[in-house]
């Protein structure tokens, strides 16, 4: 992925979407799953056995992966919003109470937003203008009325901050309050802990940073927690009975597996294992530095971007005065051949309390594949695009 002096060459800068390129294991590995054919639970010959190794070799490595002990608590979702879903509408009820952000994807705040109309109570806490949200501040609203579930996006998708959660998981464990975290811009790119965090509920997609194939997610679910299931149907057991199942994972994974896309992820995991994350997270983090420090050199840009270098995830926001954030990503892509995102990222909240609504961003996400002459890249097509008149 080398980008010639002239970026003819494509870059791709839009990881905190879909990772691209995935390691190459995960593309042999997709492929030889769907090879092999067999479909996990339907069947006692070689291939549906070989299939119900897959999942539950797969299930192992996200539980070793998050430091699970019991990886029958890990459920395979299409999707991060699927989880998140599974998550809300499995447990709450009318009259339950929700503390939320103002950062949230909508992914949570569109079905908080249902749930809402269904008689649950929404709270939001505002962040910063950073895009913090103050841990004191999430703890006081729990504790103004009794509260059922806290509900906290891990890492900003629109300018990458990431929020702190020390301690907030032992805080809503002694509290009584469900905590769920959505993992969806941190997995695979900040470590993470579920049961040393005392997070009852963590819901990932496979397909952004933990480097899988689209179609795959999980929702982690604590012991002793039972859940609705969005879907009910088959699932490979107990087909003498018209009741879904009790126990995990066949609750909540009706039908048939994405097979081929659970074989890419494990393969995607067992590649992050062996690269190390503080490795990979270093050379992330040296390319977000000079993403941030060559843009903040350029007249006309504004950077929206987390408190501390610490605290960035892999999305950076800019505006270029004067410049809508659409004709931005419309001349980076016909112009100079890199892929960003513009707009409000399905996230409107996070940009009004960032102020960059209803115009949105410039969004640049890299990955860990990124290069150095890729950052170049997009810093010179930006200085080419910002209008003459801030050029000395």
């Amino acid at each position: 992925m080398k980008v010639s002096e002239s970026m003819s060459d494509s870059i791709y800068l839009d990881n905190a979407a879909t990772s691209h390129p995935k390691p190459e294991c995960v593309y042999q590995r997709v492929l030889e799953a769907l090879r092999c054919g067999g479909n996990a639970g339907r069947g006692g010959h070689d291939a549906s056995l070989a299939a119900n190794r897959l999942l539950f070799a797969a299930r192992e490595g996200l539980a070793d992966f998050f430091s699970v002990t019991d990886s029958s608590r890990i459920v395979f979702t299409p999707n991060a919003t699927t989880a998140i879903n599974t998550a809300l509408f499995g447990l709450l009820q009318p009259g339950d109470r929700v503390v939320t952000s103002s950062m949230e994807h909508n992914a949570v705040t569109r079905p908080l937003r249902r749930l809402a109309d269904l008689g649950v109570e929404v709270v939001k806490v505002q962040a910063d203008s950073r895009g913090r949200v103050d841990q004191a501040d999430l703890r006081q609203a729990c504790l103004e009325e009794p509260t059922r579930m806290l509900v906290l996006n891990h890492c900003s998708n629109v300018n990458g901050q990431l929020q702190d959660i020390d301690g907030l998981g032992a805080f809503c464990r002694q509290q009584d309050i469900l905590f769920l975290l959505d993992g969806s811009q941190s997995a695979g790119s900040f470590p993470i802990e579920i049961e040393k965090q005392q997070i009852d509920l963590y819901a990932a997609p496979g397909h952004k940073n933990l480097l899988g194939p689209s179609g795959t997610g999980l929702l982690y679910i604590r012991p002793n927690l039972q859940v609705e299931p969005l879907t009910y149907g088959g699932t490979g057991g107990n087909s003498h009975s018209d009741l879904q199942p009790e126990i995990l994972p066949e609750r909540l994974e009706s039908g048939t597996q994405n097979l081929g896309g659970v074989a890419g992820l494990l393969a995607a995991i067992e590649y992050l294992q062996h690269q190390g994350l503080p490795r990979l997270r270093t050379q992330t983090r040296n390319h977000l530095q000079a993403l941030i420090d060559g843009l903040r050199a350029i007249d006309g840009v504004r950077l929206y971007v987390a408190d501390r270098i610490e605290c960035q995830g892999d999305a950076v926001s800019f505006t270029i005065d004067n410049v809508d954030p659409s004709e931005v990503g419309f001349r980076l892509d016909q112009d100079f051949g890199i892929s960003v995102r513009v707009g409000l990222h399905c996230a409107p909240d996070a940009h009004r309390s960032l102020g960059t609504y209803p115009q949105g961003t410039v969004r640049v996400s890299p990955g860990i594949f990124t290069h150095e002459d890729e950052i170049e890249g997009l810093l010179a097509a930006v200085r080419k695009i910002c209008p003459k008149t801030v050029h000395q």
